[in-house]
């Protein structure tokens, strides 16, 4: 399992075990796992959500946590682990991190393993395909018997499926990308702000194109574990409010994605 630190730190630590020996307090009583720190866990990479640049994990999602960070006086500190790890709850029953932040939306099978902040985020799907397929649609890529894929254990994945599709899974983003830069796939679904992300690389563009979106009304949330210490939920709570109430949660939306919240797409 990987780890980088962020927040500013820029420096690295082995992940905490977890469990009671291993909990300290913060501000207004919070129990976390390691002391000082605020452990998120979340999978790399997710640009512009989490992704390493340089030695440190930047992103729209460390930024939030950072925020929830500052207010109980500790450091926020990244664990990379796989997303099927995260989305079940298990690496939070284990004592791996405090809250999952992962691009995760909230969801009805989600929270009966996980509790979830407020929603910070709302999002929907898209459809990036190489040039010249003549898809728009699903219907498209249907008819045309072109290659689908998607990432594992994603909503992207489970609305394709719910189309009656069967597509290539992969692990993660990056190797999703690489399986249609390579040829595995014609057509990609991803969270729309990934692919506009990708599309901003002249490599990509040059080679693919957003076909579709598709509006699946999804809201991101910060997952805690399941029963989770009420004050650092509400912390979190009000954290994501009191952004949003004072112009910093605006600032950090178009800081990563370019545009102001409502805007994209």
């Amino acid at each position: 399992m990987a780890l980088a630190a962020c927040g500013g730190t820029g420096t690295s630590a082995a992940p905490g075990t977890g469990g009671p020996a291993a909990s300290a307090q913060a501000a207004g009583g919070v129990r976390l796992v390691k002391p000082g720190k605020l452990t998120t866990c979340t999978n790399l990479a997710y640009e512009p959500f989490q992704f390493k640049q340089g030695a440190k994990v930047v992103g729209f999602d460390v930024d939030i946590v950072d925020l929830a960070a500052k207010k109980l006086g500790v450091r926020q500190e990244i664990v990379d682990i796989d997303f099927a790890v995260i989305k079940s709850g298990a690496a939070m029953a284990a004592g791996k991190c405090d809250v999952a932040a992962a691009g995760m939306t909230i969801t009805p099978e989600r929270q009966q393993n996980i509790d979830f902040s407020v929603p910070y985020f709302d999002a929907t799907q898209a459809l990036l395909a190489r040039k010249g397929t003549g898809a728009t649609s699903l219907a498209d890529v249907r008819a045309k018997g072109l290659k689908l894929g998607a990432q594992a254990s994603t909503t992207g994945l489970d609305h394709v499926k719910k189309h009656g599709f069967d597509p290539t899974e992969y692990a993660d983003s990056a190797k999703q990308l690489l399986g249609l830069q390579s040829g595995q796939a014609d057509v990609i679904v991803q969270d729309l702000p990934v692919v506009l992300t990708w599309l901003k690389k002249p490599e990509i563009a040059a080679r693919f194109e957003l076909i579709a979106g598709l509006d699946t009304g999804e809201q991101y949330g910060i997952g805690l574990k399941k029963g989770a210490d009420p004050v650092l939920l509400k912390t979190i709570n009000e954290t994501i409010a009191t952004a949003k109430a004072d112009g910093t949660y605006e600032q950090i939306f178009t800081k990563w994605f370019g545009k102001k919240p409502g805007e994209l797409g």
